[in-house]
């Protein structure tokens, strides 16, 4: 495609699969818009990058839906002052659009590939406001780690309270939680010291994190 029918498939992703999404803040709009989406897919996807379907990235993992990020960005109501905290960099899209709508991100991937990708790619973008990281962060982060905003861009099977008390009080945390074939997605906001709202948002399907904890098989 040339960069006319670009921006015409960018348009359309955002006036024909997210508005419609009830996607309405004009601020997430707007950067959805400005990010370049298309740079952040794999190559042999490149032709799918702003089509309605979650693109494979290799590793067992996938860039969501345009229509789910965008969800997931509006719910979370980042604030320009806001720290964020990103559970699995993957494509960095994402990554960039919550850079762009909060004052800094900590993104962290199991995959080294996916971070060093990352760091390319958000350079590229005029993005600094990002410190990348590579661990294993599944099962949660360090406890004295506290964050505005929590996304976490893998699905748990078992939701269990692994980045609960890494929220400052009023923090948000967008997770998708279950398994197949259905999964919800879920706001978790930290009303005290010791407790946090939850609210069902949509339906969807995502693959899990890596080791991510499951719930026990049922025996006889």
């Amino acid at each position: 495609m040339n960069q006319t029918d670009i921006e015409q498939a960018r348009f359309n992703m955002i006036e024909q699969q997210i508005r419609p999404w009830d996607v309405l803040d004009q601020r997430v709009l707007d950067t959805m818009q400005k990010t370049h989406r298309e740079n952040f897919v794999p190559e042999a996807y490149r032709s799918l990058a702003f089509v309605d379907t979650n693109i494979p990235l290799g590793h067992g993992q996938v860039m969501m839906a345009p229509n789910v990020e965008g969800r997931l960005l509006q719910a979370l109501a980042i604030q320009p002052e806001d720290t964020i905290l990103e559970i699995g960099t993957g494509s960095a899209y994402l990554t960039a659009c919550l850079a762009r709508l909060g004052r800094h991100v900590t993104s962290v991937d199991i995959e080294p590939e996916f971070t060093a990708q990352a760091e390319a790619k958000l350079a590229a973008e005029g993005i600094s406001n990002v410190t990348l990281e590579t661990f294993d962060a599944a099962s949660g982060v360090e406890r004295g780690k506290s964050f505005d905003v929590i996304a976490v861009t893998g699905s748990l099977p078992l939701l269990q309270q692994q980045f609960h008390n890494n929220l400052n009080t009023g923090g948000r945390l967008f997770v998708i939680s279950g398994q197949l074939p259905i999964m919800e997605a879920l706001l978790i906001t930290r009303v005290d010291s010791s407790s946090w709202t939850r609210e069902s948002l949509f339906e969807t399907s995502i693959p899990p994190l890596l080791h991510a904890a499951e719930p026990q098989s049922f025996v006889l």
